[in-house]
């Protein structure tokens, strides 16, 4: 006789609240996953550098090599997103980024890894995040409804920046303990991990998209989206530069300031994890705290990411660095979270990893220059010159952008469906003004 099913009570069924589908469930443990190893290992990689022989020039070229393939592929690979299933797309990229990083460990583990076999390794990280990224934004923004959004959002970065301080204060100490190869090879095993999650993601779950003219038609509709819409451009504009200042100060210089002033590898992994600790903080504030000016409150923000650059500068005490990335942390994660909550309300579903892409590029466009020549603006003005210079251009690029009138009017519309969903376009919405009458 067989025996009947047991059926579990609707509060045994869900432990998860009604708008953390599964989709959004695996999203965020396989970012976690992911956050736990890349923190740790891009610390591993310069300090790789350095143990190799490497100077701060070299550091700049490999952490170049690994942004300078986001330029080149970003666009292809929103493109790709919105035409194939981005999961994937998502699963592809992350077996890329675990076998470049298990090479990179093999090499760095066993030998005397060479500058070139270490850019060229990191430049196929950097693809398999080229070709990530838009697609793993697509696939969140299209997961999370309009009234849960501004929690989904921040209750995901709050995960993936939890996963950050572990990874970055593990791997700090491990480098100290055992080497960065280690460290990459922990990354490796991570992306293998998330890789496997990701493969369970349900696309039907994804509302349909018509099927485009052409890869170059669907970069065209793209950048019709970014270019007609003065907030998204502006603000891309502006991370273009703050990104590759601060990428450049904290990829190149920050390891060096560590290593003469702060102590080595731990006491950076310390200041970086604190800077996770802030950008937790900053998540759990935005899990109830819903802006009603989305991106003035988001840019005023930015204004504190000068103060890592000024702090390694002076350079302040591991105490006090770890203080002022807490702040910056924060003040971050305030802006990232308004701005995803931005995209989600204004950008159309079909469209959203071809404009991410368009956003990821124009941010991270800058970044190779800036890293390659970190280390010679260090030798022609000194470093805290130089240092310095990177605080003064992040204030002056974001107090530009409070100019644009979208940015300080951009208000947040209750309760919105998906943009460009079923639901979206069987509701009117009346709560937005002519934007070309603002």
């Amino acid at each position: 006789m067989s025996t009947p099913p047991v059926v579990p009570s609707p509060g045994a069924r869900r432990h998860r609240p009604a708008w953390a589908g599964r989709n959004y469930t695996l999203l965020t443990g396989a970012a976690v996953v992911t956050q736990l190893g890349s923190h740790g290992a891009l610390i591993a990689s310069a300090f790789a550098v350095l143990d190799a022989g490497g100077s701060s020039g070299d550091v700049g070229l490999v952490a170049a090599a690994r942004t300078l393939p986001l330029v080149l592929f970003l666009l292809i690979g929103g493109a790709l997103a919105d035409r194939l299933p981005r999961h994937h797309v998502m699963v592809a990229a992350n077996a890329l980024n675990c076998v470049s990083q298990a090479v990179f460990a093999v090499l760095v583990l066993t030998g005397d890894p060479q500058l070139w076999q270490m850019m060229l390794l990191t430049a196929l990280c950097g693809t398999g995040t080229a070709f990530f990224s838009p697609a793993a934004e697509g696939m969140l923004l299209s997961t999370v409804s309009g009234e849960h959004s501004n929690r989904a959002f921040a209750l995901f970065r709050m995960a993936m920046s939890s996963a950050g301080v572990g990874g970055a204060a593990l791997g700090g100490a491990m480098i100290a303990a055992m080497g960065p190869g280690w460290v990459l090879a922990v990354d490796a095993l991570a992306f293998a991990v998330a890789g496997g999650l990701r493969a369970f993601l349900k696309i039907e779950e994804v509302p349909d998209r018509a099927p485009g003219g052409g890869l170059l038609a669907d970069l065209r509709e793209g950048w019709v989206e970014f270019r007609t819409r003065p907030w998204l451009w502006s603000i891309v504009l502006q991370f273009s530069v703050v990104v590759a200042v601060v990428g450049a100060a904290e990829a190149v210089y920050g390891p060096l300031v560590a290593r003469e002033h702060l102590g080595g590898p731990a006491p950076w992994g310390v200041a970086l994890a604190c800077f996770g600790v802030g950008t937790i903080a900053g998540a759990v504030l935005m899990m109830t705290w819903k802006p009603r000016r989305l991106l003035l409150v988001g840019t005023l923000c930015v204004f504190p990411l000068a103060l890592p650059s000024a702090a390694l500068a002076v350079p302040l005490p591991a105490w006090g660095l770890c203080v002022v990335m807490f702040v910056s942390g924060t003040a971050i994660e305030v802006f990232g979270v308004n701005w995803m909550s931005t995209m989600h309300q204004e950008i159309p579903e079909d469209k959203f990893s071809r404009v991410s892409a368009y956003d990821w590029f124009g941010s991270v466009s800058m970044l190779p220059v800036a890293t390659a020549l970190a280390g010679p603006a260090e030798a022609a003005f000194g470093r805290s010159t130089a240092l310095w210079g990177c605080a003064v251009v992040v204030l002056l690029g974001t107090a530009a952008v409070l100019f644009v009138p979208d940015v300080r009017r951009m208000t947040r519309r209750p309760h919105l469906p998906v943009a460009g969903s079923p639901k979206a376009a069987a509701t009117p919405d009346h709560s937005t003004p002519d934007r070309a009458a603002l």
